[in-house]
């Protein structure tokens, strides 16, 4: 009978390490804070994403692009930012409004690099339809994401700066 899997617990200070996972081959194997961070960002984007998109395409029947836009943005991004602060970076100690105040300047620059998308694909393809646009303004969006993880970690949620003894 192999041994039971070793499920002690992380510190909760350590970007090295962090969830274990059931013992491999009698080791047990280690999950880096880096690797639960970008899963975490990944799982919680994704469902941003789509709640934009699907925001995005209801308020594009009634509102031009830029609008849909703002708005879709706006709000997915005040959710998306408290579940990162939730979950994802719930290892420090950010309070909440730098945590909102961070991702406010992330979100300017989201906003103009996916209306940026959206109305230059509109430029391209005139006759496009919400569906198409939709597909683009979710296309821009995973690269705004990707700066958007990079900055939150580094800057938004960074730890505090270990002293030495």
């Amino acid at each position: 009978m192999p041994p039971a899997p070793d499920r002690t617990p992380c510190p909760a200070d350590s970007r090295e390490s962090g969830p274990v996972r059931p013992a491999v081959s009698g080791r047990p194997a280690r999950r880096s804070v880096l690797s639960w961070e970008a899963g975490c960002f990944v799982a919680i984007g994704t469902v941003s994403t789509a709640g934009q998109a699907l925001l995005y395409w209801l308020l594009r029947d009634w509102w031009p692009p830029a609008a849909a836009n703002l708005v879709s943005l706006l709000v997915l991004t005040v959710l998306n930012t408290e579940a990162n602060r939730r979950l994802t970076f719930r290892h420090t100690a950010a309070p909440p409004l730098r945590a909102h105040l961070g991702a406010g300047a992330l979100f300017l620059l989201g906003y103009l690099l996916t209306s940026g998308a959206v109305l230059g694909f509109r430029h391209a393809v005139p006759g496009a339809s919400p569906a198409a646009e939709t597909a683009v303004l979710a296309a821009a969006s995973v690269a705004v994401t990707v700066v958007r993880f990079l900055v939150l970690r580094l800057a938004v949620f960074r730890r505090p700066a270990r002293r030495r003894a």
